[in-house]
């Protein structure tokens, strides 16, 4: 089974990339963050006739996630429960495989702004929110995935210039420790049971030939349960799509799981 996570930026801009990327890479599932379009504006029709079902969480302009899966999944869930927010962050689902169910939860994580603003303290608030929940989730769903736009380059290695950026957004203390207690919970980095090549990144800003200069943070994620850990062979971030006419500044991210 393959189960990807990929920040689009705007799926009505590039719908024909998700699905030439789903012909190419025929995943199981597919967590998408960034919708930047309405539950009545979803294409599920287009998903469809590439053989997928697709479930969302829209809002118009920002944010919005969903999942893109083979089979039909079951007990949707839409942001964290008991959580006050406005902001369409978070879907789950479950689905079959035949190792058992599993819980499959998609984020699209609060950015934060800047340390000592209000968007961060929201950040804050959401991330300990997400923990308490997730810890919950395992407690019914010991098969889980995590993954998504996380916002967190977890280590300095997950940053281009952990130095110049020390303490700035995505690299603070208290960010990657609500990533660490995430971790705690049982929870592993796919993505980090592997060698992987130095400076692998997932994220690279537009401005200043980024990509080119590969200037970019690993923080899209994928985080697997300690029962399903060691069924992951592998997990890897796909560069292909960011060489993409008018791209996403993200790349998918595929972890591989024998069931």
């Amino acid at each position: 089974m393959k189960i990807a996570t990929w920040n689009v930026n705007s799926l009505s801009v590039r719908l024909p990339q998700v699905l030439d990327w789903l012909q190419a890479n025929p995943v199981d599932a597919l967590g998408l963050q960034e919708l930047k379009l309405t539950d009545d504006k979803f294409p599920h029709a287009e998903f469809n006739e590439a053989g997928y079902q697709a479930i969302s969480h829209g809002q118009k302009t920002y944010n919005g996630v969903a999942w893109i899966t083979r089979t039909q999944g079951a007990d949707v869930v839409r942001n964290i429960p008991g959580l006050d927010d406005e902001q369409a962050r978070i879907i789950a689902t479950t689905i079959a495989s035949p190792a058992g169910d599993i819980r499959l939860i998609n984020g699209y994580f609060v950015n934060g702004q800047a340390p000592g603003t209000d968007k961060f303290a929201y950040k804050m608030r959401w991330l300990q929110a997400l923990h308490n929940w997730v810890q919950g989730q395992l407690a019914l769903h010991p098969r889980l995935v995590l993954v998504g736009d996380f916002n967190v380059a977890p280590e300095d290695r997950d940053s281009f210039d952990p130095v110049g950026l020390k303490d700035t957004i995505h690299h603070t203390v208290e960010e990657r420790a609500h990533f660490q207690q995430l971790l705690q919970l049982g929870l592993s980095d796919a993505f980090r049971l592997f060698e992987q090549p130095e400076k692998s990144f997932s994220w690279w800003d537009y401005r200043m030939l980024g990509f080119q200069k590969n200037r970019g943070l690993r923080i899209d994620h994928i985080l697997v349960s300690s029962e399903l850990k060691s069924r992951v062979s592998a997990c890897s971030i796909d560069r292909l799509p960011r060489k993409n006419k008018q791209p996403s500044d993200h790349a998918p991210v595929v972890v591989c799981l024998d069931l």
